[in-house]
């Protein structure tokens, strides 16, 4: 298999500068009234949206903020959030194996250094992020923040993402679930992504049904699958293979698309499109066989997912309206001028706090239906900054507070 060799010196040169970037801040927004719903095609809940001050105005205390897994690539970007969003950290842990223990890491907060994993260290600060594996959160979360004395958990993985009684937050949709909670679920990347678009339009029209198409980057699986992307990528161009290996992926991932993310199911969806299904209907209050299907596909891109979204509503709709809906949106910019081609892109999309929408169009299949293009960056929107606005919420509504010391 040989490839052009100028558009595979583009291909390494896009790759590279995936990884020096600087996420822009964008003023967080939360949700205040949440309902329920009655029946698959009633409309998703309402809910009124305000401004929120900076995360230094969000209380007189500075906060004991914990990370486990912060020398991962989720972990990292929680340090980067917490620091370019002026999070109100009286200290900062990082707690780790005993083969990361020891080791310093340089922050904003000045240089911590990476203590050893251990539930009474971490039931000490007043928040812990986990970006770790379910099997670790299973062990571990329930247990630091168990009791009045315990920590806030704001879990990254999927261990309690469909537990009752465990709120699964989208902060822009649902941050109110969070009051009087201790662990609180961060949804999957690609589901937090498209809701951010999704909200504001059902807001005006009343989501009926939704299709959603991904196309998602090596990042979703962390660091392990950047790296194969990258050396796979560098292998195949120097002319040492002809096709890549792979060990992170079902099949060699660059000059490819995987049509598999995740476990198949018995129904034929994979589990990372059930998820999908699954967390919109917990996150917007919807019923257990409200119609969402999913179609998720692994590119050789390394980071930022995007989503092609076919929407129907209840309501008739209108473009210019919908226009305006996603304009207003917090956490959204809007990026739709196809005449001086303009729109969402994994290249424009990485690093970037905002979820870009574009390409929005009434569908030509279905009636009341718009369909439109979605890039977010999945390790921020998908992932570290979610988890970061879900505790400024915590701290408006009072949920994270600072521990009184005896």
């Amino acid at each position: 298999m040989k490839f052009n060799s100028a558009a595979a010196l583009l291909t390494v040169g896009s790759l590279a500068t995936t990884y020096g970037f600087t996420p822009s801040s964008s003023v967080s927004s939360f949700t205040s009234q949440r309902q329920s719903l009655a029946r698959p095609s009633a409309r998703l809940p309402t809910h009124s949206q305000h401004t929120t001050r900076s995360a230094t105005t969000l209380s007189m205390s500075s906060l004991s903020v914990g990370i486990v897994g912060a020398t991962g690539a989720v972990g990292k970007e929680i340090v980067g959030c917490l620091e370019k969003r002026d999070f109100p950290v009286n200290s900062l842990r990082i707690f780790g194996s005993e083969r990361s223990a020891g080791k310093e890491v340089e922050t904003k907060f000045g240089k911590v250094t990476v203590e050893l994993f251990s539930e009474d260290s971490a039931r000490e600060c007043d928040v812990v992020f986990l970006a770790v594996d379910g099997d670790f959160s299973l062990a571990h979360a329930e247990n630091i923040c168990a009791g009045d004395d315990g920590a806030v958990v704001i879990d990254n993985s999927s261990a309690f993402r469909y537990k009752e009684g465990i709120p699964l937050v989208v902060p822009e949709i649902n941050a109110e679930a969070t009051k009087g909670k201790k662990l609180i679920a961060n949804p999957n990347c690609t589901t937090a992504i498209g809701l951010m678009a999704v909200w504001p339009l059902h807001k005006l029209f009343g989501l009926s049904k939704m299709v959603m198409s991904t196309y998602q980057a090596a990042s979703g699986a962390g660091q392990p699958g950047m790296d194969e992307l990258k050396e796979g990528t560098r292998s195949v161009l120097s002319g040492e293979r002809e096709v890549a290996e792979n060990k992170i992926f079902a099949h060699p991932l660059p000059f490819n698309v995987i049509p598999h993310i995740d476990k198949f199911q018995e129904n034929g969806y994979t589990k990372e499109e059930m998820k999908v299904t699954w967390e919109t209907r917990k996150i917007c209050g919807l019923p257990d066989d409200f119609p969402v299907s999913c179609t998720a596909v692994r590119i050789p891109t390394a980071r930022a997912h995007s989503e092609s979204i076919v929407a129907l509503f209840e309501k008739p709709v209108d473009v210019a309206a919908a226009r305006k809906a996603l304009e207003e949106a917090p956490g959204v910019k809007l990026v739709d001028d196809v005449d001086n081609l303009k729109y969402p892109m994994p290249l424009t999309a990485t690093g970037q706090y905002d979820v870009e929408v574009g390409r929005l169009r009434e569908n030509i299949a279905f009636d009341n239906a718009l369909e439109f293009f979605v890039c977010g960056d999945q390790l921020l929107r998908g992932a570290a900054l979610n988890a970061v606005i879900v505790a400024e919420a915590m701290v408006e509504n009072g949920a994270l507070k600072a521990k009184t010391v005896a």
